[in-house]
């Protein structure tokens, strides 16, 4: 990466000072980009990698991770906070991450006749529903779009969280509301999870079985959204064991 200069030039080659404010956010910016890089980065690497001293750096990252952009693992290394995440899914925009979920979410309401929730990392240690296809069934879980959710205890906010399975899904029974089963599974874009998609459905209707084959059948969709073209995910899913 190329070192940061202190000073800029004006129009006639003459140097004039950077102004400070400015020189802040570059540097703040070029330490999260150093950051979602690598994944996972210390804070000598850090400094190294945008040419900051560690004390400069580490008030920088402070002031990132107090805002929801970066997070510290056990190990003590900055890995990228669900601001991020949250910034990614917007980038992509509401509206078209939306419509690149819908065909699937359609799909798996087809095959299970249960309502498919999209949402997405909220403020704070919520999640929020930005999309529903209903379920077909006469009971069935109604609209819960843009009502925030708590990460912990629910499916959607395990994901979220990177808490799922080795499956690639969570099965959570009776988290946010009682005799509500839902089973989730991570949207990925760029390697991290940007967005969930879960089947919520009445407990009595979903078995462990049933669960599972849900779980396998989102795990398998959620996957690919983002990386082929969304009229693939308009083929109909593998059959799936309902008894």
């Amino acid at each position: 990466m190329a070192r940061h200069s202190d000073s800029h030039h004006s129009k006639a080659g003459q140097p004039v000072a950077a102004d400070s404010s400015t020189r802040t956010v570059e540097r703040a910016l070029a330490l999260l980009s150093a950051v979602c890089t690598d994944g996972a980065i210390s804070l000598s690497d850090a400094a190294r990698l945008v040419d900051l001293s560690a004390s400069t750096a580490l008030r920088l990252l402070r002031t990132l991770e107090a805002s929801g952009f970066v997070s510290r693992d056990p190990g003590g290394n900055f890995r990228p906070g669900a601001s991020v995440i949250q910034l990614g899914a917007l980038a992509l925009g509401h509206e078209s991450l939306v419509s690149l979920c819908t065909p699937a979410m359609k799909g798996l309401v087809a095959k299970t006749g249960e309502s498919c929730y999209l949402s997405i990392p909220g403020t704070g240690d919520t999640g929020i529903y930005i999309a529903i296809v209903e379920g077909t069934h006469s009971i069935r879980h109604a609209s819960w779009v843009g009502r925030s959710i708590p990460l912990e205890g629910s499916a959607a906010g395990k994901v979220l969280t990177g808490g799922e399975s080795e499956r690639g899904f969570a099965v959570m029974r009776s988290g946010v509301e009682d005799d509500v089963t839902a089973v989730a599974a991570p949207v990925i874009m760029g390697g991290r999870t940007v967005a969930a998609l879960s089947i919520v459905a009445p407990s009595y209707r979903l078995n462990e079985l049933k669960a599972t084959k849900i779980g396998e059948d989102l795990a398998k969709v959620a996957k690919t959204i983002l990386t082929t073209p969304s009229e693939n995910h308009e083929k109909p899913l593998e059959s799936m064991e309902t008894k």
